[in-house]
């Protein structure tokens, strides 16, 4: 019998306004028990809607599966919730890879503590949740955000 476990990890780039690199990150994530049901759906619904949308928030609650939303999630200042470019990558077999890939530019100030993959613009089902540590981010700057979803081997 095979067994299938998933593993996601968020990559995130910090750039300045000056254009230089200055952060880079990677964090693990949780697979909510909605986004494990969703992943289901998918595999056998035509109709289901894929997941394609990163969003960052402020709060620093650790992550639960039964979460639904970020703790905070937030909707101003270039960091709201954005598509992403999806793709798919080898990583055993090939294609056998999910990431989404998005850029923010920040237009205020704020620190990120979470980060989340959704099929929705505003709602939606939330794939995964992760939290980033504080992350603070400047007006000009940009946030970076690859989410890459594989079989764990």
């Amino acid at each position: 019998m095979d067994t299938l476990k998933l593993k996601g990890v968020y990559s995130f780039t910090i750039t300045g306004t000056d254009g230089q690199v200055r952060d880079t990150f990677e964090v693990e994530n949780l697979v909510t028990n909605a986004g494990f049901a969703q992943l289901a759906l998918l595999a056998g619904d035509a109709s289901a809607v894929p997941f394609t949308y990163l969003a960052v928030g402020t709060s620093s609650t650790t992550p639960a599966v039964t979460d639904t939303a970020l703790g905070a999630e937030i909707t101003t200042i270039g960091l709201e919730r954005v598509a992403g470019t999806v793709s798919r990558v080898t990583t055993n077999v090939t294609d056998d890879t999910y990431r989404v890939t998005t850029t923010w530019t920040a237009t205020g100030s704020a620190t990120v503590e979470e980060v989340g993959v959704f099929n929705d613009a505003t709602t939606g089902t939330m794939l995964s949740h992760a939290l980033t540590t504080s992350k603070a981010l400047s007006s000009g700057e940009t946030l970076t955000g690859v989410y890459t979803l594989a079989i764990a081997v």
